[in-house]
């Protein structure tokens, strides 16, 4: 009988969430180390030595890896000879009790993203509770618990079929990547559940990615059995893509693929599919009754040595003084480096802008949108000196439904978000000749240190999603998609899967 105390557990939880906030784990660092070096898209290559730096500056900074610190996830095998001392709460509350500490931490505030009634007035909870959990009952006398911290980006990519028995995983999965886009920030894992029911085969693929990268030990050693067999069938297959680092084009698209599965019906073939992105978080801990089990920090020697310099090719832009006749110069693929002021703006605040143009009230004073620019952002709260914590961008997808309506009419020059635009939002880029820039999504922390000041300036009730103006010095994008409406992840993709079809062909 094994006597664990309530408070070491919501301790050791607390620890956890605040650990993979800012430490990647470092299978994934040397993973995605591995694809920079052989990367030959230059693109792509340089949004990977961006992931790797801000990995490492949060990793010394003790800061977020990405603005978005997830809704958290936990998998709990709690031994059947588990007693429990001095508790005063069920098992649920004491991991929300740890979730709680964990994203009020005021040395290193998390962003509180977890919104209550999701269908009705969706009002943030305040402290990233409640954490969905999965909990099961095994024998033995210790605690196990996995945690991770899962992005709203790569989450809302998440994608379920029921396949007939005698269809193929593969092709299902090759024809599905594509349309997933980039907004869940690749290079990155997709875990994968086959079998049980459709509840069943969802929850599998989450619990999956809390396993560690091992996709090359098993090309080394091979497959010794089916699931092992699918795993390198689909990354070969997703990587010949060419769906590439953020979208851009390029040879890796994803770094490992993890599979769980169950016994299902002899009718049915469910199969879930969920990415991880280029912010992966999670953790592993045992309690046996000795007291917290607090992490143990990575060895910073393991983290890539890479810099990013600006090349000759790089135009520097004033976003001040910035042009349409400037702005139309502008080509897919170039690289800007911003100075001067922008505004920011989620999807909260883009509905209540376009609420209220519509009733004819207009915006609110300091909302001058003509001739600017608005970032996709909702960043995390500042601590000690900081302007403003990890501001990362969000998906730009989800502002597609808005984008003809601000540009019609506000007179808005330009986007920066993360990832690609869709159809709506390409075609509304291109009647109103604005332009789209694309920052690195997952570089929320590298990000931020080109931001020299911050305010609020609208929608303060909003929280994160209010519309604050910030002046940056030196911020990195890339042209996505330019005046004319030619974006470049779409034709990135399509030039390097021609390229990885060459290259295959060359080895046969």
């Amino acid at each position: 009988m094994t006597v664990i105390r309530q408070d070491d557990f919501i301790d050791s939880m607390a620890d956890a969430l605040q650990f993979i906030s800012y430490y990647h784990p470092v299978d994934f660092v040397q993973a995605v180390h591995k694809a920079w070096e052989m990367e030959q898209n230059s693109a792509a290559k340089d949004a990977m030595a961006q992931i790797l730096i801000n990995s490492r500056m949060c990793a010394q900074g003790h800061r977020p890896i990405c603005q978005d610190t997830g809704i958290v996830t936990v998998f709990l095998q709690v031994g059947m000879d588990v007693r429990w001392d001095d508790a005063t709460m069920s098992v649920t509350d004491m991991v929300n009790e740890g979730v709680r500490r964990a994203y009020t931490h005021p040395d290193n505030v998390l962003r509180a993203s977890i919104l209550s009634d999701p269908a009705g007035a969706r009002k943030n909870t305040g402290d990233n509770t409640p954490a969905v959990i999965h909990m099961e009952l095994v024998p033995g006398d210790k605690l196990d618990v996995r945690v991770a911290a899962k992005g709203g980006g790569s989450e809302n990519k998440a994608k379920l079929v029921m396949l007939n028995p005698s269809d193929s995983i593969v092709d299902w999965v090759v024809k599905t990547l594509p349309t997933m886009g980039a907004g869940w920030c690749p290079p990155g894992m997709l875990g994968i559940g086959i079998g049980g029911t459709a509840e069943k085969a969802a929850v599998l693929a989450k619990e999956s990615l809390m396993d560690p990268i091992d996709i090359y030990e098993l090309r080394k050693r091979g497959p010794s059995n089916r699931v092992e067999e699918l795993r390198l069938e689909i990354m070969d297959a997703v990587n010949r893509l060419g769906i590439g680092a953020q979208g851009l084009g390029g040879l890796t698209t994803v770094v490992d693929v993890k599979i769980k599965d169950f016994p299902t019906h002899a009718a049915s073939l469910p199969v879930a599919m969920i990415p991880n992105c280029a912010a992966t978080r999670h953790a592993h801990f045992v309690l046996d009754g000795s007291g917290p089990a607090l992490q143990t920090p990575p060895n910073l020697e393991d983290w890539p040595d890479i810099s990013w310099e600006a090349g000759d090719d790089v135009r520097r832009v004033n976003l001040d003084t910035v042009t349409r006749e400037e702005v139309a110069t502008w080509q897919p693929g170039d690289t800007l480096l911003l100075s001067g002021k922008m505004l920011t703006g989620r999807d909260a605040a883009h509905k209540k802008m376009q609420e209220l143009i519509k009733s004819g009230e207009g915006l609110p004073e300091g909302v001058d949108l003509k001739g600017r620019f608005i970032y996709y952002v909702g960043p995390v709260d500042p601590v000690r000196d900081e302007v403003v914590g990890p501001a990362g961008p969000t998906t730009s997808t989800r502002m597609d439904k808005f984008t003809d309506f601000i540009l019609e009419e506000t007179g808005l020059l330009g986007m920066i978000g993360k990832a690609e635009r869709g159809p709506t939002g390409i075609e509304a880029i291109r009647k109103h000749k604005a332009v789209y820039l694309m920052a690195v999504g997952g570089a929320a922390y590298l990000v931020s240190r080109a931001i020299t000041s911050s305010r609020v300036v609208a929608f303060p009730e909003l929280g994160m999603e209010a519309i604050y103006e910030f002046e940056v010095k030196d911020m990195p994008v890339s042209v996505a998609v330019d005046t004319r409406g030619e974006s470049v992840h779409i034709t990135g993709p399509a030039h390097w899967r021609g390229v990885i079809e060459e290259q295959a062909l060359e080895l046969i």
